[in-house]
């Protein structure tokens, strides 16, 4: 029992016969903490238990946590690859208890755990306990049967954990073991406790005060623990190792990677296959969480990791993209304790090529920039810092590649520079996460819900209901009644309006009592399940524990419901015309439209779009009814229903399924298996048969960001007022075309085609009447300086025809010089300057513009030795701008 899958499920299971719930990992994005970036620690998605604001139906939990570090507060980014131990992505093991067991337990079970289930030598450990903690020394002594040499009091933070200035916290206890003299290092405490010998693998928190303010701590009625266990260190410790990346699980993607690259690891090479070994697991787990490449965000540090993986395979000599080709191991090695990224194994290698096919790009960019930047630099200066943090902050390059480029030349890095500009940025990063985040609310929520409890939503099955308000709110601040004429947040005990959530909009209609009217004009959702009301009082007065009749507007829910089904139809369209890769990342439903965002690397065709839209009409058409089933997630999972990666469900969870399955051509299908269509998690409102969704009339596609693209569409009424505008707008054209509707297509062909014709002829004529026809009898050609000069102001010719005109003019004279002022109708003017190849080692095309067009209120010009260009404002000017060249010419 060594291997990295066999530990997890040994820890798992050890903590699930001691009566722990099984908790799945939650996702990388948190949804409870507004101040993390990603989840980072097993406690994250424990924090409202912990601080008591959400109840869970066990008190004692245990899981493997996936998390990340790389951005924010916690950041081991540029570490890894060169330490045993940092990583980006980690597995943290933990047992919880929300005020059940305490230290005597915590302590019996890791200690049972360790030396009896992993069979940890008792004389390699040792332990660290916080510098008062009397009790967690004499359990130590006791369980363990330690003398005092083997329980080190510390007495800094390193063992006193803390939530925040505030709320819940408690000593700690580390677990370590020596890994021999071999290794550098002393035990905790001492000066040289950062070496590798004494390995801290597990925390024991024990929660047992709260902190009120700086200074003044209160003992917890109902003390509890967290503890983390890095699953990574336990298997190097398993397995007779003292790096992570000698364990069987890295072993296996560090071969992918020197299979991959054609070369084994060497000594100068190593950090660079555990950088790309490292560094795979994290942007895998990211994407599969729902995490896509931006410059912004979470998006932005899952682009920095991707790039400095990368960075090292183009190292490696990699000269093209080899990231994706690396997915499938890390899946068969993982995918079975997350089946998420088994799932989102094809969104994964098509973001990891096409990001690694723009890096490459990029990297040849930042080198010519690097090289241009450094050009007048000589061995012994510095290149700017300013210049390595741009080339690092938007061209992807760590600064090593950039000392590493400019070693040879001997040219060092103003890192001082460098580093001033790094915090710059770090400033601003955490300035942009302060008070943000997906979960955020008010506090004044959770007081609410604390007093009132959740709000019951009973508007899958009805439109109209009573409700008893619970709470009632204005500018922020409960209030006992609302008046006719003000606006408020009303609570009630129990609703059928639809609170905005997973992109569809909330319901509006109207709250009524015995003399009190009511307008509600939007529902949102606070702590997840507290429907919120935004409501108007027309007449009379609304107060704290009235009973009132609440009745959804009818009409516009039924255009929500027609709409948010047929995301779910278009949704699994796209997958059949696009590809598995497709998966869900945003959308809004509302009355009027909807549009749909969905990973894809490109733009869709015409063909596509039509594609995806007769499908979803094909299965409309069957009009079948539209089935919703309550189940334990994991069935439904397993059942094939579709999951939006990243989203936070239930143990329960609300299975949509519509429509029979079809092939690529709208017909229906062989049995699959899959029993429908369209099979989703969701918790939305919905037709009752697909054939209440009328039509569906996709508008266009568009891009949103990176690899996610949108459709936006119309159904039902919309959707039939919208063609039927475009057949009027088709019968009025063809009317003005003087054809059938079939046939405007080739008649706009025709009539296009004869238009560029007929410019093309006239833009002939025009050069031709110009240049003085084609007799050449007025072309303008005199002698000047021994040279024939062909100079003209020309008018009636388009600007952008000049420099055509010039070459005529050159071929025409032979060799020479030409020079042409075209004047617009604005009075504008265009400056040409052509001199024929033989002349080009004596005169220069724009030394001479520049001659002429100060004389049109221009400034200098550009180009070739052989043609040059100006212009400028004032085509009174023409005539002397050539006069200036011909003096220009006659003193040369």
């Amino acid at each position: 029992m060594s291997g990295v899958n066999e530990i997890r499920s040994a820890f798992l299971d050890y903590f699930a016969k001691a009566d722990h719930a099984v908790v799945p990992s939650s996702s990388l994005v948190p949804r409870n903490d507004p101040t993390l970036m990603f989840t980072n620690a097993g406690m994250v998605q424990f924090k409202n238990v912990f601080t008591g604001v959400e109840k869970r139906p066990y008190n004692r939990a245990t899981t493997a946590q996936k998390c990340v570090r790389a951005g924010g507060k916690h950041n081991d980014l540029d570490n890894v690859g060169y330490t045993a131990r940092h990583h980006t992505f980690f597995e943290m093991l933990g047992n919880f208890s929300f005020g059940d067991y305490f230290k005597p337990q915590a302590i019996e079970l890791a200690w049972s755990l360790i030396t009896k289930e992993f069979g940890l030598s008792k004389d390699r450990l040792l332990v660290t306990v916080y510098a008062d903690d009397d009790d967690a020394a004499d359990l130590w002594k006791k369980i363990a049967g330690f003398g005092d040499d083997r329980i080190i009091r510390i007495g800094t933070s390193d063992n006193f954990w803390q939530m925040g200035d505030t709320g819940p916290c408690g000593p700690c206890s580390e677990i370590f073991i020596d890994q021999g003299p071999g290794l550098q290092g002393g035990p905790p405490g001492s000066p040289d406790e950062d070496g590798d010998r004494f390995l801290e693998f597990w925390n024991l928190v024990f929660m047992q005060y709260e902190q009120i303010e700086p200074g003044n701590r209160l003992a917890l009625p109902r003390p509890s623990i967290d503890t983390g266990m890095g699953l990574e260190r336990m298997a190097a410790i398993l397995q007779g190792v003292t790096s992570n990346y000698d364990t069987d699980l890295f072993k296996a993607l560090i071969d992918a990677v020197s299979h991959a690259v054609g070369r084994p690891p060497e000594a100068g090479t190593v950090a660079s296959y555990r950088v790309i070994a490292d560094h795979l697991r994290s942007v895998s787990f990211l994407i599969a969480d729902g995490v896509l490449p931006s410059n912004e965000g979470r998006g932005y540090v899952l682009r920095r990791i991707m790039r400095r993986a990368m960075r090292h395979l183009e190292l490696l000599g990699s000269r093209e993209p080899v990231m994706f080709r690396l997915v499938p191991t890390l899946v068969r090695e993982m995918g079975q304790a997350y089946p998420e990224l088994t799932r989102a194994e094809s969104l994964i290698s098509e973001t990891l090529r096409l990001e690694e096919t723009r890096f490459r790009r990029t990297l040849e960019r930042g080198l010519a920039i690097l090289d241009s930047e450094s050009r007048t630099l000589v061995s012994g200066q510095n290149l700017s810092g300013e210049t390595a943090f741009t080339l690092y902050d938007t061209y992807g390059f760590p600064l090593d590649l950039t000392q590493d480029a400019l070693k040879a030349r001997g040219i060092g890095v103003d890192t001082d520079a460098f580093g001033q500009a790094m915090e710059r940025q770090r400033k601003a990063a955490r300035a942009a996460w302060t008070g943000s985040g997906e979960a955020a609310t008010e506090t004044v929520w959770y007081g609410i819900k604390e007093r009132v409890g959740a709000t019951e939503f009973l508007g899958y099955e009805t439109e109209g209901a009573e409700g008893i308000v619970t709470a009632l709110l204005r500018d922020g601040a409960e209030v006992e009644s609302l008046s006719a004429g003000e606006t408020g947040l009303v609570l009630l005990n129990q609703t059928p309006f639809y609170a905005e959530s997973g992109g569809q909009v909330g319901d509006t209609g109207r709250l009524s009592a015995s003399g009190l009217t009511a307008r509600v004009t939007a529902t949102e959702k606070k702590l997840g399940d507290l429907f919120v009301h935004h409501v108007t009082v027309d007449e009379g007065r609304l107060t704290l524990g009235q009973a009132a009749e609440l009745t959804v507007d009818h009409a516009r829910r039924s255009a929500i419901r027609a709409n948010h089904s047929a995301t779910h139809l278009l949704h699994e369209a796209l997958r059949q015309v696009l590809g598995d890769h497709v998966a869900q990342k945003g959308s809004l439903v509302s009355a009027e439209r909807l549009r749909f965002d969905f990973s894809h690397p490109k733009p869709m065709d015409e063909a596509e779009l039509r594609a995806v839209e007769d499908i979803a009409n094909a299965v409309l058409l069957q009009n079948t009814p539209v089935v919703t089933k309550l189940m334990a997630q994991d069935e439904a999972v397993a059942s094939g229903a579709r999951a939006l990666f990243g989203e936070k469900y239930g143990d329960e969870v609300r299975v949509v399924s519509m429509g029979r399955p079809v092939d690529d051509r709208g017909e229906l299908a062989e049995e699959g298996r899959l029993p429908a269509f369209s099979i989703e998690l969701c918790g939305g409102t919905h037709a009752g048969r697909t054939g209440e969704i009328g039509q569906i009339s996709v508008l266009g596609e568009s891009a949103v960001g990176a690899g996610v693209r949108r459709i936006e569409a119309l159904t039902a009424g919309a959707a039939r007022r919208h063609r039927s505008e475009e057949s009027r707008t088709l019968g009025q054209i063809a009317g003005l075309l003087k054809v059938q509707s079939a046939d405007v297509p080739e008649r706009l062909s025709a009539l296009i085609d004869e238009r560029r014709r007929l410019e093309r002829e006239l833009s002939d004529a025009k050069k031709k009447l110009a240049m003085g026809g084609s007799s050449g009898n007025d072309d303008g050609i005199v002698e000047v300086g021994g040279v024939k000069l062909m100079a003209k102001v020309v008018e009636g010719v388009e600007m952008r025809d000049l420099k055509s005109l010039a070459d005529a003019g050159k071929n025409r004279i032979g060799s020479g010089i030409v020079a042409l002022v075209g004047v617009s109708p604005d009075g504008k003017a265009g400056l040409v300057v052509g001199v024929t190849e033989d002349l080009t080692d004596r005169y220069d095309a724009v030394s001479l513009v520049r001659a002429g067009a100060g004389h049109l209120g221009g400034k200098g010009g550009g180009g070739r030795r052989d043609m040059a260009q100006a212009g400028g404002p004032e085509g009174t000017g023409a005539q002397a701008a050539i006069d200036a060249i011909a003096q220009a010419l006659s003193v040369s």
